[in-house]
This record gives structure tokens, sequence and C-alpha cells, in this order.
């Protein structure tokens, strides 16, 4: 006998699907609002959802990861072209900030930049055995254990190098 309390599957079916439905509708919302705003927190209240919900959404979803960083990034360009168009109509109105402004970040003349300009050679020289060896008891003095030992070559010496160091320690009063 069936309980009268409980839904029919046909029923719980029909419900799953108005939410995808629904869900969906708010996602391409939202979505919207983050090409207009690029803030989530205001994306997501004109969409009434949460940011926890978003987030959810980000981690579960790829594609819809994948469209809310565009979102956001084509929200960034409108924000940056609209800032641009204030400042051409300030810079017309004879504002002196603007004008300053412009100039510094448009004007090599009136840069307050250091312009840096040359090119570097990383071709090192090979180095001995031993001096690898310090090199790999520097990084680990240091903290940077992690880094030599995708090296193999300089692994190896790590642990050399870590072996003669504890070696020492116990040889230490």
């Amino acid at each position: 006998m069936k309980n009268p309390k409980r839904p029919s599957n046909s029923k719980i079916d029909k419900k799953k699907e108005t939410l995808k439905a629904k869900t969906a509708k708010t996602k391409i919302l939202l979505l919207e609002k983050l090409a207009q705003t690029p803030i989530v927190q205001i994306a997501c209240r004109a969409s009434g959802i949460s940011r926890a919900t978003y987030y959810r959404w980000k981690n579960e979803d790829g594609e819809f990861a994948e469209l809310a960083d565009k979102a956001i990034k084509a929200g960034s360009l409108l924000i940056n072209d609209m800032a641009e168009s204030q400042l051409i109509n300030a810079i017309k109105n004879g504002n002196m900030t603007g004008i300053i402004f412009w100039l510094k970040n448009h004007h090599f003349a009136y840069s307050d930049k250091i312009l840096h300009n040359h090119k570097h050679d990383h071709n090192f020289p090979d180095i001995s055995p031993e001096q690898a060896k310090e090199v790999a008891r520097a990084l680990k003095l240091a903290g940077i254990k992690a880094i030599i030992k995708e090296d193999k070559k300089a692994s190896k010496e790590f642990e050399e190098s870590d072996s003669d160091d504890r070696k020492d320690d116990k040889e230490s009063p």
C-alpha cells in the first residue's frame, strides 16, 4: 500500500527537473550580473544566491567555473572602459589630477618609473660535487629543501650533505 504523505517517484523527478531548470536560470542570471559588475558578492546578491552557493557551483561545475571567470574578466574590462571614459572627461574639464595621472602613465617624459632594460645571461658553469654539496647544505639551512628534490643530481647531493650533517651533529658535544 502506498503512503499518502510520501510523493510518488514521478513527482520527485518533476521537482528535481524544476530545481535543475531554476538553478540553470539562476546561473545564467549570475553570469550576466558578473559581466556587468565583476564583484562576486554584488552579483550573488543581485541574483538571489549566497556566495557559498556561487563557490560550490564553481567547484562542482567546471563549465560554470570557466564561464564565471570569463564573465568576471569581461566585467573588469567594462569597468576599465568606464573608468577611462570618466578620466578622459575629467581631463577635458581641466581636472589637474586626471591630467597628471594620464601623463605619468601614458607619456614617458612624465613617468616616475625607472626603465630597467638589459639582458640576463643564465648560462652557469658546471660546479664540482663539493660545491654542489655546499649549495645543497645552504638550501637546506635556508629551508628550500623541496626545490632540490625535483633535480635528481641535486637531490643526491642533498641527501649526502644531509647525512654528513647528521654525523656532524652526533659528533658535536
